[in-house]
């Protein structure tokens, strides 16, 4: 009988998304791992930074990905910035393809957690390049969410 494998809320950000990107739509993927990949994220040890996601051959790819090798794995380690296949549906990856031709539209990896049951998931976004003003408007609702939220604390 299979054992149940805990989560233990591993979750890894990509916390300059959401400041570089408009958010359009997110998606949940699944990704094809190797067993030190998957170990390595269970620890805590990857980094969604500079990572981006891209189409080879009608599949989803994500590049950059960072997972570092896992301190116990043996000559079988991973090289830790390879490319790693993203499992969407065929409907998913269709209406992505057809998004991505518009201009200034790409796919970026937003979080890396593991769901109830193991198995890492990726949550992915379709998103737009925002302009430097634009970024200043962001830092700006940043700063007035966080004053109002000072001023009802007092």
């Amino acid at each position: 009988m299979a054992k149940k494998v805990k989560s233990g809320n591993i979750e890894i950000r990509n916390r300059k998304a959401e400041f570089e990107y408009f958010l359009l739509s997110e998606f949940s993927a699944g990704m094809v791992l190797t067993g030190t990949e998957i170990k390595s994220i269970r620890a805590g040890k990857a980094n969604l930074a500079d990572s981006y996601c891209s189409f080879i051959d009608n599949e989803l790819w994500v590049h950059n990905l960072h997972i570092s090798e896992y301190k116990d794995g043996s000559y079988n380690n991973h090289d830790p910035k390879q490319d790693r296949k993203l499992l969407l549906n065929r409907k998913e990856i269709k209406k992505l393809q057809s998004k991505l031709n518009d201009r200034g539209m790409t796919i970026i990896p937003r979080k890396l957690w593991i769901n109830e049951n193991g198995y890492a998931k990726l949550n992915i976004a379709l998103a737009r390049g925002k302009k430097m003003y634009d970024k200043r408007e962001s830092i700006k609702d940043k700063d007035n969410r966080r004053d109002n939220a000072r001023n009802q604390d007092c």
